[in-house]
């Protein structure tokens, strides 16, 4: 089936390139009917535009649930014993019918008046035997007829009510005779498949059946042993043009009388592969001297010899193809009369093995080739090439060595290709040739040179420049998977300024002097349009790299280590090395390490078309890092560590996407993270966005996990304005409370004291100075234990340079005076009496059993509040009350003084309390 629409296809036209007939030779020999078992397996029949296909379903008869205008049926690969017109009454539109790979035993004669629109039937692979007139009678309409692989008996003119039929496929059916009828008929036939068949000769009146087909094209005879031509046997198809021989076991004489029979029709192609041929002689092809042949395959045929002046019948010929022999020796006279020739293909012509030597290419052996255009030398091994292995090639413009193992290719040197120097040569493939070195002026004599090849070499040396001489009108540049054996200098491509493609990918040497080399290697290529630098390792770019590329479309930089550069740690700051080429269209930087895209790297880039960032480590993205983008179609970001898509970071690239690549990430599925994404995922009608449903998977929260994306609840994020506003609200308070409450239990003091200050500024220390009916001649009478003097001294004796007068009983008491006397005389005479509290002074018994005692009576009789506590330690209440009757809470708060230490602020500040609690009024409020 798919032999005859190749063939229909190829015939189309008058007069098809060589090249449509390699591809039909190909097709006719390897390629079998469609096959679906790489497709997922069907439980139904598959139905879209207009075509059903009911293939692969162990189906015993046509089903009838199908659409009724459907134009094609496949029913192929089924269980069909046979093809009942009753069941087809509901498709009268088949212009196609399928019904191969079954166990059909005969053909309906009522098929094509239950389809009278049907075009297209195929039968092949099943079990018909007889095929009567009757059967095909009414199939005037068909254009293809395949009946391959049967156990066809052919019974009267079968074929004869056929006018319309266009390709015909009766191989493999074990046909014991060319002639398929007595009478002329099938007037439209363009296409003839009689492959794989038994019979050994081609008589007179074989092709007789066809004296009214004149527009019989090709003819495929691949796998028929002839053995015996009767001559003019081809005379009744002397319109053919394409002649497929593959496979044919036939011996050189029947290949001779073949060449003559075909030297009476139009021969243009002729596809000999596989057949054996080992050696060519000079008068194999000399029947074809007279015919018009511009195609002829030899390939695969184990060919060790031609003779020379084999081809020199074939003066018209133009493409010639040897590939797959064992040729050992080409000389001067090899291709000998082939001035037309274009195109010839030699790849895996010229092997070395293990029992034979390397072949050889005498000079000048392309010598008579001088309308070359195309050379394939790929896959070969040859002894050396000399200064004048090419010359004489005076046309060719394309020449394949890939692939090859040559010596003399190993270091390119001036003399290395100069047989070429009279070539015009455009595209030169030298491709997996081991290449170490390319001295200068390697190149120099292929000054029309616009596409050079030179990946998966060897190439290990200091790129300067002098090894691209000559080649001003090189366009393309290929150098990857050169092993990171080259090395870049600020010269290396100046004698290429019309550079538009350059390739360096796995090719750099990072441990040496690389790109990071100042100016730009890339500086005199300012028509570059595209760049690969990518499986390099590189991790050091300067920013001006790419400057003055503004016509740069593709950047490739992808599996390389650029991490650190675009750090906001970086030393100096990120590097926007991409601000050099403001034109980009193109932009892969997968696998490079990234976990931080900075502000302004994707700057200016409004033409980016595509941005690849897959495989890296990004995460929290700036909310400006793509609004320049408005351009971009195709974005990915899969395989990172992204976890919250906001409408802050992706609106603007995804306003116009036509292709979303995000999977493998842990997406964190809350309102805040996801459910914008959500919700464009859930509108957008024209961005794809592939394996949505699997690969996009929730990793939090625990209620999401391992969930698509798109079973997130987004009705739960639709009332929550309120709630959040209350969220707020609660927070700062909750926040503002915690914070005045450490601020004022690490700094209360610290406030408190210049509270003070200020309200002593505006009102003074003291309201002591209202009139309190009588006058005092000390601020406070000092009560501590012998122990704390010490601190008296130091922290309480100082005030008194502020206008202050404090009793001290060692210091002021008159010496003679009872010590009971003096003590009530000098508590009368002080405005407030102030205790020094410590553990020492509530078990001093003076204190506790006297001058307590004398203090609480002095408060009681004068209605005063005298007394000021001032605590060096924290005394409980319970312990204050039992030793000296006094609690905290019978003073105002100003009354009681604590000592938090020897701080220089904290001094400063319970000084200042201290005044305060003295210098108010001893009255008790009313």
């Amino acid at each position: 089936m798919l032999w005859t629409h190749l063939g229909l296809e190829a015939m189309r036209t008058p007069r098809s390139p060589p090249l449509t007939w390699a591809v039909v030779v190909a097709c006719c020999v390897l390629a079998g009917p469609p096959q679906s078992g790489a497709s997922p397996k069907k439980t139904s029949c598959r139905v879209q535009d207009g075509r059903a296909d009911c293939s692969h379903l162990s189906l015993r008869a046509i089903p009838p649930n199908l659409p009724r205008n459907i134009s094609s049926l496949d029913m192929s690969h089924n269980r069909l014993v046979g093809i009942p017109p009753a069941p087809l009454n509901l498709y009268p539109g088949l212009l196609r019918l399928d019904v191969s790979y079954n166990s059909v035993t005969k053909l309906d004669g009522h098929l094509c008046q239950t389809l009278p629109l049907l075009q297209t039937l195929s039968v092949a692979h099943n079990e018909v035997h007889l095929l009567k007139r009757e059967d095909l009678s009414h199939c005037t309409g068909l254009v293809l007829l395949n009946m391959a692989s049967n156990r066809l008996k052919l019974q009267g003119e079968p074929f004869s009510a056929l006018k319309n039929l266009k390709s015909l496929d009766v191989s493999m059916n074990k046909l014991a005779s060319a002639q398929l009828s007595s009478q002329p008929q099938l007037p439209s036939l363009v296409n003839l498949n009689l492959a794989f068949n038994d019979f050994t000769a081609l008589k007179k009146d074989d092709f007789s059946f066809l004296d009214n087909s004149s527009f019989l094209q090709l003819l495929n005879l691949s796998a028929v042993s002839l053995k015996t031509l009767e001559p003019g046997c081809l005379r009744p198809i002397s319109g053919l043009r394409t002649l497929i021989m593959d496979g044919s076991n036939m011996g050189i004489l029947v290949l001779f009388k073949l060449c003559t029979e075909l030297s009476r029709t139009a021969i243009d192609a002729l596809s000999l592969r596989k057949m054996k041929l080992v050696t060519l002689t000079n008068t194999t092809f000399t029947g074809l001297q007279r015919a018009n042949l511009t195609f002829l395959d030899l390939s695969h045929n184990g060919m060790g010899k031609i003779e020379e002046g084999s081809f020199q019948w074939l003066s018209r010929l133009q493409t010639l193809i040897l590939a797959d022999n064992n040729l050992k020796h080409l000389t001067k006279g090899t291709f000998q009369g082939l001035k037309a020739l274009k195109e010839l293909q030699l790849t895996k012509a010229l092997v070395k093995s293990h029992t034979s030597s390397t072949p050889i290419i005498d000079d000048f052996s392309f010598e008579p080739l001088s309308a070359l255009e195309s050379l394939s030398l790929r896959q070969t091994s040859v002894r050396e090439i000399t200064g004048h292995t090419f010359t004489g090639m005076t046309s060719l413009k394309e020449l394949d060595m890939s692939w090859s193992s040559y010596t003399s290719l190993r270091i390119i040197t001036k003399q290395t290709l100069v047989s070429l120097a009279g070539s015009p040569l455009v595209k030169l493939n030298l491709t997996g040739t081991a290449i170490t070195q390319i001295n200068p002026g390697s190149f120099a004599c292929m000054r029309n040179l616009t596409t050079l090849l030179l990946d998966f070499n060897f190439i290990q040396q200091t790129l300067t420049g002098k090894e691209f001489e000559g080649l001003g009108e090189v366009q393309e540049l290929h150098m990857t998977n050169n092993h990171w054996k080259v090395r870049l200098s600020s010269t290396s491509f100046v004698n290429v300024p019309n550079l538009r493609v350059l390739t360096l990918g796995k090719s750099l040497n990072n441990t040496a002097l690389n790109v990071d080399v100042d100016p730009s290697p890339f500086k005199p290529l300012c028509n570059l349009t595209f760049l690969d630098l990518s499986n390099n390792n590189i991790a050091n770019i300067r920013g001006s790299v790419l400057e003055g590329l503004v016509n740069l479309k593709v950047l490739k930089l992808q599996h390389n280590n650029l991490a650190r550069l675009w750090k906001s740690a970086n030393p100096g700051g990120p590097v926007l090395f991409l601000k050099g080429a403001p034109n980009l269209v193109t932009l892969q930087m997968d696998s490079n390490g990234l976990d931080e895209i900075p502000e302004g790297a994707l700057r200016g880039l409004s033409s980016l078309w595509e941005l690849s960032l897959a495989t890296n480590l990004l995460n929290n993205l700036r909310y400006s890092v793509f609004d320049d983008l408005k351009s971009l179609r195709v974005l990915r970001l899969q395989k990172n560590l992204i976890t919250s898509v906001n409408p802050e970071v992706f609106k603007t690239p995804m306003s116009n996407l036509s292709l979303l690549v995000m999977d493998k990430n842990p997406f964190d599925c809350t309102c805040e993270s996801i459910l914008w994404f959500v919700t464009w995922l859930n509108n957008t009608n024209t961005t794809f966005v592939p394996d949505l449903g699997d690969q996009y998977i929730c990793n939090t929260p625990l209620a999401y996990y391992n969930h698509s994306i798109m079973d997130f609840e987004t009705l739960s994020c639709k009332d929550m304005t309120p709630f959040q506003a209350l969220y707020i609200l609660t927070s700062t308070t909750v926040m503002a409370v915690i914070v005045t409450a450490l601020l004022v239990r690490f700094q209360g003091w610290r406030i408190q004291f210049y509270w003070n200050i200020l309200i002593s500024r505006t009102l003074g220390f003291s309201d002591a100075n209202i009139d309190e009916g009588r006058h005092f001649e000390y601020d406070a009478y000092i009560i501590h234990a012998e122990e704390d003097s010490r601190w008296v001294e130091r922290m309480m004796v100082p005030l008194e340079n502020e206008n202050c007068r404090f009793y001290l009983e060692d210091r002021d008491a008159v010496p003679g005076v009872a010590l009971l006397e003096s003590i009530i005389d000098n508590m009368r005479r002080s405005r407030k009496i102030l205790f020094v509290v410590t553990e020492r002074l509530l078990k001093d018994p003076w204190c506790r059993r006297f001058k307590a005692h004398q203090a609480l009576h002095q408060v009681i009789e004068a209605s005063r509040d005298s007394v000021v506590l001032v605590f060096l330690q924290d005394v409980h209440d319970y312990k204050l009350s039992r030793s000296l009757y006094l609690r905290r809470g019978m003073l105002r708060r100003c009354c009681i003084v604590e000592w938090h230490g020897g701080h220089k602020e904290r001094v400063a500040a319970f000084h200042q309390k201290l005044l305060i609690a003295l210098g108010m009024t001893n009255r008790l409020m009313e």
